[in-house]
């Protein structure tokens, strides 16, 4: 039996690196997923792939008779837009008959310093970053109240609570997510939703590999831990939030090695 049977969830941005982790935890947990993608359909239909056969075999191992439903589907929407990221919440709703737990994962970078950001960097995340979140949330938030439980969990960042430079866009949608989630778990909270926020420091996704090895070994001298997190260690506070933190609300797990304290 897992913590999430029955559950029904979404991640954004679910074909790589955190949202794939956070995506096969969830249903390992036996949630049925929804993995969100915008460009990566190749990526997405991997991890609906994976999880779909991982059930399949959990089922006949068991000598049981669920080997052919669908436990993962994978959703093209550009959350960024409010009419697709609306969708999404509603196709799902309507092919599963409810929704238990959203995760707001997908975001991009437009690193560029302050002198040389345009408006379009700005705007870009912001839009796909911050405003998604407002417009995955208000949808997902309806059937939710409906049936008087929540959980809705944003992916900020530790450079949402510290400066970085080259990120006045990014740094100011991670914490506007960490704001945004507090005033929503005092709104929500009579309606048994929760809403926190985990915010990652450096994790070891494919845009970090690319960095040069020798500025790698400089960020991880900074870290008390002495490593890079992994997406499954985001994907651990996830799950923790998801299924067993019915008391914790409008809060942020720090996931980073002790990078920000």
């Amino acid at each position: 039996m897992g913590k999430l049977d029955g559950r029904v969830a979404i991640v954004t941005g679910g074909g790589r690196g955190i949202g794939k982790a956070i995506a096969i935890a969830l249903a390992a947990e036996g949630a049925r997923v929804a993995v969100n993608y915008n460009t990566s359909n190749s990526h997405a239909e991997e991890v609906v792939n994976e999880i779909n056969a991982a059930w399949r075999d959990r089922s006949e191992s068991q000598g049981g008779s669920d080997t052919s439903a669908e436990h993962a589907v994978a959703i093209k929407a550009d959350v960024s837009k409010s009419d697709e990221a609306r969708q999404l919440i509603r196709s799902v709703h309507e092919r599963w008959g409810r929704l238990d737990v959203l995760v707001n994962n997908a975001g991009i970078t437009r690193d560029k310093s302050i002198r040389k950001m345009t408006d379009d960097d700005w705007l870009e995340v912001i839009q796909t970053n911050l405003n998604a979140v407002f417009f995955c949330t208000t949808a997902a938030m309806q059937p939710m109240i409906e049936q008087k439980y929540g959980r809705i969990i944003s992916i900020s960042s530790m450079n949402g609570q510290t400066a970085a430079f080259g990120q006045a866009n990014y740094g100011a949608s991670k914490g506007g997510i960490i704001s945004f989630t507090k005033t929503i778990a005092l709104e929500l909270a009579k309606f048994n939703i929760t809403a926190n926020a985990i915010a990652p420091g450096f994790t070891l996704t494919d845009m970090l590999s690319k960095v040069p090895e020798a500025v790698q070994d400089q960020i991880k001298s900074k870290i008390p831990l002495g490593r890079f997190g992994l997406p499954e260690e985001i994907a651990k506070a996830v799950i923790f939030l998801a299924a067993d933190a019915d008391y914790i609300t409008g809060a942020q797990i720090n996931v980073n090695g002790g990078a920000y304290m």
